[in-house]
Parts: C-alpha cells; sequence; structure tokens
C-alpha cells in the first residue's frame, strides 16, 4: 500500500517537493542567529542538521517537543562524521512528501522561542 502510495503521487513530484521544502527550510534557517547547517552538499535530502552556538541539541530538543515539535537530537548514527565537524551532536529536522511550507515556519518559529528561553539576552 506505501508503495502505491508513493507511485500515484510520482516520484519525481515527492523529489521535487521535497526539494521545494529543503530550500526552504534552509533559507528560513538562516534567520537564527548563531544557527550553522551541518552538510550543505549540493545534492542532499530532505535533511537539516544543525547546531546553535554554546547551546546543547538536547536542550533544544525537548523544549521544541513540549511545543509539539518532533526533531531528532545527538549523534544521528553518525559518530565519524560528526567528529570530522567537531562537533559532539546536532539537532536535525527532516522533511517528507506530505510536509507543508506552513509546518516549517510554525517550526522557525517555536525555535525562535526556545533560543529567547535558552539564551534569553539574545534577541531572535
Amino acid at each position: 500500500a506505501a508503495l502505491q502510495y508513493i507511485e500515484s503521487l510520482g516520484r519525481e513530484k515527492i523529489a521535487a517537493w521535497e526539494l521545494e521544502l529543503l530550500n526552504y527550510a534552509t533559507a528560513r534557517l538562516a534567520e537564527v542567529k548563531g544557527l550553522r547547517i551541518i552538510g550543505t552538499a549540493a545534492k542532499k535530502g530532505p535533511i537539516i542538521s544543525f547546531v546553535i552556538d554554546n547551546l546543547h541539541p538536547l536542550d533544544i530538543g525537548t523544549l521544541l517537543d513540549l511545543r509539539g515539535i518532533a526533531v531528532r537530537t545527538g549523534l544521528l548514527c553518525a559518530q565519524p562524521t560528526l567528529r570530522c565537524f567537531g562537533i559532539s551532536a546536532t539537532t536535525r529536522i527532516s522533511f517528507a512528501a506530505y510536509n507543508t511550507m506552513e509546518e516549517i515556519d510554525l517550526f522557525v518559529e517555536a525555535l525562535k522561542e526556545v533560543l529567547l528561553l535558552l539564551k534569553p539576552a539574545m534577541s531572535y
């Protein structure tokens, strides 16, 4: 049933939409002070891993979870890669065919709220 659903949407359409989501989210995350995206390959999947200056990804993920936003945090089964970047953990968001631009907007606004809690002297 899952394969039939994917085929009914069309793999090319799914890939194009996920790329659109990735580009939009990348642009929106550029608004967040101190945020650095980890992995910026030209042909990457619809996933953004990031770190924020002096904040632990677990803290970010926990506070986002309390706002109904699901992210993944930690080593993400990529310890050697993280070592190459000189980091110990990341926060990761990912997209699929069913995600929307509005969800990205909600995520970015929730992230800004979380950062105000974690770094109250900053403005986002």
